[in-house]
């Protein structure tokens, strides 16, 4: 069986918009007078300019480089990969319905941990596919998704896709590079490991950046470098996939603004770890807090804490009386998790008070 969608083995479709930096790029020269694109280039945005400054007045006119390359150089040197096995889009969903357009058309199955990222199985129901959900290990101070569990669904369903959160999302577990491996040796060798990293940057460890055939590793601007509102992320991807994706691929969905953060956070990383360090710094405090308090907090290796609570009827109450406080955290819509409550590594949640209903609910249980 083809691991792409059959039709994507036909020659084409290519862009047919690649984009005036593209040309420059197979030119090798500038082309100076922009008179082709109808973008509106002569839109004087005064109340633009008053507001965010000339700079983003600029970008905002023109398309951005459909072929990130500003994006994926930096990248490249970055993790030590080639150009061909990066793909950058509109941040980790884009990419996650990018890998479900390309890989599993409608009626096809796909796999899943029951209570993972809804996103992905929002996606998934949208495309029309089948979804077979494993459960989670659950035991003190573990709650994670079961590989063996997902592979032994893979093989019983013929999965064309299997997606896995690493580390997870609600619950922060990490799997290690060498499970991943043998994960991916597991499934079918028609069946896509679909690896959501969006909270790599968080790892306790250094996290491999290696090119893995059939697998398509999904990160994110969004967490460790603050970019979540202007949308952008990127895949590494072999070189098949990087040409399957590329051909139902959105070419100007990353915007000229979202790829210019990109590249100057990747020019001053040291902002970025600096950032990283005071995320982790704050999760242990705040995992710490309510460890104090009683909680069970999970071991996390994300921007993020799990507080698992004995049944889901507590954990919707703290979650209803922190959103009538003004407080919102994140309770798990599967009912499979519905005790697990996420709490973001923010300043924010460190305030004293801040979590007082939660803190409450602990204290009663």
């Amino acid at each position: 069986m083809p691991r792409f969608a059959d039709h994507l083995y036909r020659d084409g479709p290519d862009n047919p918009f690649p984009g005036i930096k593209a040309l420059e790029r197979r030119l090798g020269r500038e082309i100076p007078h922009r008179l082709g694109s109808n973008e509106g280039l002569d839109m004087p945005h005064r109340a633009l300019e008053a507001r965010f400054g000339a700079a983003l007045s600029d970008l905002a006119r023109g398309y951005g480089d459909a072929e990130a390359m500003g994006v994926r150089t930096r990248l490249a040197a970055a993790l030590n990969v080639e150009l061909e096995n990066l793909l950058v889009d509109a941040g980790a969903d884009s990419l996650l319905a990018l890998s479900l357009r390309a890989v599993a058309p409608a009626g096809t199955t796909v796999v899943t941990s029951a209570g993972s990222y809804p996103t992905f199985g929002y996606f998934a129901a949208g495309q029309g596919c089948r979804i077979v959900e494993t459960h989670y290990q659950q035991a003190p101070g573990l709650l994670a998704p079961d590989l063996g569990a997902l592979a032994e669904a893979a093989n019983r369903e013929d999965a064309r896709l299997v997606y896995l959160a690493n580390p997870d999302n609600p619950g922060g577990h990490l799997h290690g590079d060498a499970a991943i491996a043998a994960l991916r040796d597991a499934l079918p060798d028609s069946c896509t490991l679909l690896l959501d990293e969006a909270y790599h940057d968080f790892r306790p460890d250094a996290p491999s950046h290696a090119v893995l055939p059939g697998v398509i590793r999904v990160r994110t601007f969004s967490k460790a470098h603050g970019l979540a509102g202007l949308r952008i992320g990127y895949a590494l991807v072999d070189t098949e996939a990087h040409a399957m994706l590329m051909k139902v691929r959105i070419h100007y969905a990353v915007s000229s603004l979202a790829e210019a953060a990109a590249e100057t956070l990747l020019d001053h990383p040291d902002e970025t770890r600096e950032h990283i360090e005071a995320v982790i710094g704050r999760r242990e405090r705040l995992a710490s807090h309510l460890r104090g308090l009683g909680a069970e907090v999970l071991p996390s290796a994300t921007n993020f804490i799990a507080v698992r609570l004995p049944n889901a009827e507590l954990a919707a109450k703290a979650h209803g009386d922190l959103l009538a406080a003004g407080s919102l955290i994140h309770r798990p819509p599967h009912p499979a998790l519905g005790h697990i409550l996420r709490i973001s590594a923010v300043e924010d949640a460190l305030l004293p008070g801040r979590l007082a209903a939660l803190e409450e609910v602990l204290a009663q249980g």
